[in-house]
């Protein structure tokens, strides 16, 4: 367990273990979750948007028929570029 303390400003100095296992660096942002039990729970909001998104792409590589980094990235640039996109 863990125990940080609250300043006058609201601000809480993260113990170095829970920077460690959460992969915080300086500047990143965390993100607060409520579960559903009023537990509240505490994220790298970096690492939990980049979850999120390789959860959404799952399995779109194998149904698009890319195969390698560089088909991913001439999708990526047709779709970021508009250059008629073919999922």
């Amino acid at each position: 367990m863990n125990l940080a303390k609250v300043s006058a400003n609201g601000q809480v100095t993260v113990p170095i273990e829970i920077r460690r296992k959460l992969m915080l660096k300086e500047g990143d942002k965390i993100i607060f979750i409520e579960r559903e039990n009023g537990e509240i729970v505490i994220n790298n909001a970096s690492a939990t948007a980049i979850l999120k998104a390789q959860k959404a792409f799952e399995g779109v590589a194998d149904t698009a028929g890319i195969q390698d980094e560089d088909q991913i990235q001439t999708f990526v640039d047709e779709v970021r570029y508009r250059k008629n996109p073919k999922p």
